[in-house]
C-alpha cells in the first residue's frame, strides 16, 4: 500500500470504527430482548464486565442508552414521560430516560433494550444505588451493591502495597465471592476461572491502549477532540470492556493516533487553543456544543469525563492473571477510587493535566442534571485559579435537558472567553 493510500486508511479509522462498534452493539442487545434474555445492568464506574462475561449476560450501561437518546435530540419526549408518571423534574436526567425506555418495553433510539435479570451497582455515584431499587421494583430481579471504599480526602487515598490498602482490596475481593454464586443462580452457568482469566487479559489490552491514547494528544497539533472524539472512544472503552472486538479496537485506535503524532496530523480542527473540560457534555445540543469551541479553534486535549467515566481504563492498570480474584478486586478498588477522585478530589488531578497537555484554559460545565459531578465545581474552579494562572469559563447547561439549554447565553459566554484568552495572549507576546 502507498503511502497516501495507507494515509487515507488510517486517519480516521477509530471514528469509523467505534461508531460501526456501537451499532453492533446495539445489534447485539435487541437480539438479546427479541430472544427473552435477560441482561446485566450496570454502570460505567465499575461494571465489572469481566466478571459478567464469564457467565454470558448481555451487558447494558443504562447512562449510555440515555446519553444516545439525548444525542439523538430525543430525550425531551423520555424526560417528559417519566415526569408524567410521577418523577421530579429535578433528578438525573439519565434515570428519567431509562424509566421511560423502561415504561416502553425497551423501545429506544438504538433498538431494543433487554430486561435486566441482574443489576450491579456501585457506590461511585449516589443516584446508582437509588436507580438499581428502581429495577427492583419493576421487576423483581435481585441488585447487588458493590461498597468500593474511596478515598479519605485530597491525595490520602491508602498506597498500594500498605496495609490499609491490602484490607481494602480483602473487602472488595469478599463482595466479589458473593457476587460471583449470585451469578451463577441468575445465568444457570457455572463460574469458569480460566473464562475470566480470558476477558481479564482482554481487558489489559483495553486498559493498555486507552491510558496510550490519552498520552498521545500531549501531541500539538492534538491527534484528537477530547470532547467530541473521546466521547466515542469512551463507549467502546466501556461497551467492549473485557471483549476481544475492545482490546483490538484500542490496539488499532493506538496504531492511528502514534501515525497521527509522528507526523504531526491533527484534528479536522485548525488548533488555536488547547482546552481541558471538566464535567459531563452537553448531549441535547451534542454537535453545536463542541463547535462553540471548535469555531474558536479550540481543541479538547483532556478531560475529567474521559478520566471518571472510563471504569478506571485510564489508569492503564493490568490485571495479574495468576491471581484474577484478587486482581480483579484491585482493579475495581483503584478504578472506582480514582473516578471518585475525579470527581471530588480533582484539583491536582487538573494541574497535572494543564501542565503536561500544554493547555491554555479549562472549561467547566456544571449540570442541573447531576450534583455528583457538578457540585463543588465552582470551588475546585477557585481552588485551581490559586495555583495555576491559567483561564477559565463556568458554563452550566445539562446533559439530557434541553429545557435548560440555552445555546444563545452559551455562545456569548464561550465567546467572551476566547476573546479573553486572545487579548492575554496578545499581551503576553507584546514587546
Amino acid at each position: 500500500m502507498d503511502h497516501a493510500a495507507h494515509e487515507t486508511t488510517i486517519v480516521g479509522r477509530g471514528n469509523e470504527a467505534g461508531a460501526r462498534l456501537f451499532r453492533e452493539w446495539f445489534q447485539g442487545l435487541t437480539a438479546a430482548a427479541e430472544e427473552g434474555r435477560g441482561a446485566a445492568y450496570v454502570f460505567v464506574m465499575g461494571s465489572l464486565c469481566e466478571l459478567l462475561r464469564v457467565f454470558d449476560f448481555p451487558v447494558v450501561f443504562p447512562e449510555i442508552n440515555s446519553l444516545q437518546a439525548a444525542v439523538r435530540r430525543v430525550a425531551h419526549e423520555y424526560l417528559n414521560e417519566a415526569e408524567n408518571y410521577g418523577y421530579s423534574p429535578d433528578i438525573c436526567g439519565y434515570v428519567k430516560a431509562d424509566v421511560a425506555t423502561q415504561l416502553r418495553g425497551g423501545t429506544h433510539p438504538m433498538g431494543k433494550i433487554p430486561k435486566p435479570a441482574l443489576a450491579v451497582c456501585t457506590n461511585a455515584c449516589n443516584t446508582y444505588i437509588k436507580w438499581g431499587e428502581i429495577w427492583e421494583r419493576m421487576y423483581g430481579m435481585p441488585m447487588f451493591t458493590l461498597d468500593i471504599p474511596g478515598s479519605r480526602g485530597a491525595g490520602l487515598a491508602s498506597p498500594r502495597g500498605g496495609d490499609d490498602f491490602e484490607r481494602d482490596r480483602r473487602y472488595v475481593q469478599a463482595q466479589l465471592e458473593e457476587l460471583i454464586p449470585l451469578c451463577e443462580r441468575v445465568s444457570g452457568k457455572t463460574f469458569d476461572v480460566d473464562k475470566l482469566r480470558q476477558h481479564m487479559g482482554w481487558a489489559n489490552e483495553l486498559n493498555a491502549g486507552w491510558q496510550r491514547t490519552l498520552e498521545l494528544n500531549r501531541s500539538r497539533p492534538a491527534v484528537f477532540n477530547a470532547l467530541s472524539d473521546g466521547t466515542i472512544y469512551l463507549g467502546v472503552a466501556n461497551g467492549f470492556r473485557g471483549a476481544p472486538e475492545g482490546a483490538a479496537f484500542f490496539r488499532d485506535l493506538v496504531e492511528e493516533m502514534a501515525h497521527k503524532a509522528e507526523r504531526g496530523i491533527g484534528t479536522t480542527i485548525d488548533e488555536q487553543w488547547r482546552l481541558i473540560f471538566v464535567g459531563v457534555p452537553c448531549y441535547p445540543i451534542f454537535r453545536r456544543f463542541s463547535e462553540l469551541f471548535s469555531d474558536w479553534g479550540g481543541v479538547f486535549v483532556n478531560s475529567t469525563y474521559l478520566w471518571f467515566a472510563s471504569g478506571g481504563a485510564n489508569l492503564g492498570f493490568r490485571y495479574d492473571l495468576a491471581r484474577p480474584l484478587e486482581s480483579l478486586a484491585e482493579g475495581v478498588l483503584l478504578g472506582v477510587r480514582d473516578a471518585m477522585d475525579s470527581m471530588f478530589f480533582q484539583t491536582q488531578a487538573l494541574v497535572g493535566m494543564i501542565d503536561d497537555f500544554a493547555a491554555d484554559g479549562v472549561v467547566y460545565h456544571p449540570i442541573k442534571s447531576c450534583r455528583t459531578v457538578s457540585t463543588g465545581l465552582a470551588d475546585s474552579r477557585r481552588a485551581l485559579m490559586a495555583v495555576r494562572d491559567v483561564p477559565s469559563l463556568f458554563v452550566e447547561s445539562d446533559m439530557m435537558d434541553r429545557r435548560v439549554v440555552s445555546e444563545a447565553q452559551m455562545k456569548n459566554r464561550v465567546d467572551a472567553f476566547f476573546e479573553g484568552l486572545a487579548a492575554r495572549h496578545h499581551q503576553a507576546t507584546s514587546p
